[in-house]
């Protein structure tokens, strides 16, 4: 496994449980794969500063292994801004101002779940502790250039993320805001997974639907009919120094 994916290695190899390891370590070996790595290497090396830390790439499978996955909440490029991108979809590191997209998704949390408070902060990383994977589907970016490395392929390998939860996993839930998403989530298997849709939280497109899309309510509706403990997704409410 590459340095930048030691974190992806399984802490849990000897449960029997399937891990990411398990369903997509492989795709270390695959040319592309190595290419993109080089190529985000070669950038860095080169100077150029690149969102998130190497450290923190793959911290989405790092904070929510693949047998912990409940629901995927796809977002598509890493904040391009300092201290902003730490590798968990329209999260940002504590102390950094929230983005307006997650603050429509904070508005549309306080719309539909009883006793939710804004957070003053944009961390996360909570979700990503209970089984909501938070995933980008371009896994870095060169600073102050959205979209600077779309196509370097990364979207291949977060192709092979959701092929991989949708043949292992069952019953998850997949909220797939904005067209980039939806279009990303094509293939899932309804028969074996829920999708919920809705506009892009972006302030451009969150009142054109988003906001009431009662997506997290509905979400953890699903996982207890299925028997799953649900997201508390008041969680991101706490304080996170705390």
């Amino acid at each position: 496994m590459p340095a930048r994916m030691e974190g992806v290695d399984s802490q849990r190899e000897e449960t029997g449980v399937l891990t990411w390891k398990d369903v997509i370590g492989s795709e270390k070996e695959q040319a592309y794969f190595m290419d993109t790595l080089a190529t985000v290497r070669a950038e860095r090396e080169a100077g150029k500063v690149i969102y998130p830390p190497a450290t923190e790439v793959f911290n989405a499978f790092k904070l929510t292994e693949l047998d912990d996955v409940k629901v995927v909440i796809l977002g598509q490029d890493p904040y391009h801004g300092p201290d902003q991108a730490h590798g968990l979809c329209f999260s940002v590191l504590p102390g950094v101002r929230t983005p307006p997209s997650l603050v429509n998704i904070y508005k549309e949390m306080q719309r539909d779940l009883p006793g939710f408070v804004t957070p003053h902060h944009g961390f996360l990383e909570s979700w990503a502790k209970q089984g909501v994977l938070l995933l980008n589907t371009v896994l870095t970016v060169q600073a102050g250039q959205a979209h600077s490395h779309a196509h370097l392929g990364w979207e291949t390998f977060t192709d092979r993320v959701i092929e991989r939860i949708n043949a292992h996993c069952q019953g998850v839930v997949f909220l797939l805001w904005g067209a980039h998403a939806q279009k990303k989530g094509r293939f899932i298997d309804r028969s074996r997974h829920h999708v919920l849709s809705a506009p892009h939280p972006s302030p451009l497109s969150a009142h054109r639907g988003f906001i009431g899309c009662g997506h997290f309510s509905e979400a953890n509706h699903l996982l207890v009919q299925q028997g799953r403990s649900p997201i508390d997704w008041l969680s991101v409410c706490a304080d996170p120094a705390a």
